[in-house]
């Protein structure tokens, strides 16, 4: 019979000896490889006491930005909506009114700004897609929770805190 490929490995059917039959140095040979495992060093780290270190293009929750007078970045152009490939990031824009010029940047901000991060995957698009540097992936841990409606991060989660009101008090 010609073989079809060259991958094809004739199977050894000769009956087994003696030593095979009683499988000791099948046993032997896998307690030889779990002692050997026992004396390797370990990857486990202490968790609360000893933090792994992440890379360096580790992505990790959002953070909308302000600017050196405290004003919000966000200008609300919807850019960062349209890149988030999991549609994670709903907005709503409105203008800005007299008097608010302190608070935000241009004459449009955003008035709602939500991060569904159950949907979000952390691609980071957002971030490359925001023309003013509003939005940021910082290097925070996602935090578990209990319910669904605190894995939605509104506006006010994400902003950072204002350095003048935090001067204050």
């Amino acid at each position: 019979m010609q073989k079809l490929t060259s991958r094809a490995v004739l199977i050894d059917r000769s009956p087994m000896t003696f030593g095979e039959r009683v499988y000791l140095p099948s046993i032997v040979k896998g307690l030889g490889i779990t002692l050997g495992h026992i004396f390797k060093k370990t990857a486990t780290t202490r968790y609360p006491e000893v933090k792994r270190p992440f890379s360096p293009v580790f992505r990790g929750l959002h953070i909308l930005n302000r600017d050196e007078k405290g004003a919000e970045r966000c200008t609300a152009c919807g850019l960062c909506a349209l890149a988030c490939p999991a549609e994670a990031i709903t907005m709503e824009a409105a203008e800005r009114k007299p008097g608010e010029e302190n608070l935000y940047r241009e004459e449009k901000y955003a008035a709602r700004y939500e991060i569904n991060m159950l949907r979000c995957i952390f691609c980071g698009f957002c971030e490359e897609a925001c023309p003013k540097d509003a939005i940021y992936l910082s290097e925070t841990i996602m935090p578990a929770n209990y319910t669904r409606e605190s894995f939605i991060y509104k506006k006010q989660d994400l902003l950072i805190p204002d350095p003048k009101k935090t001067e204050n008090k």
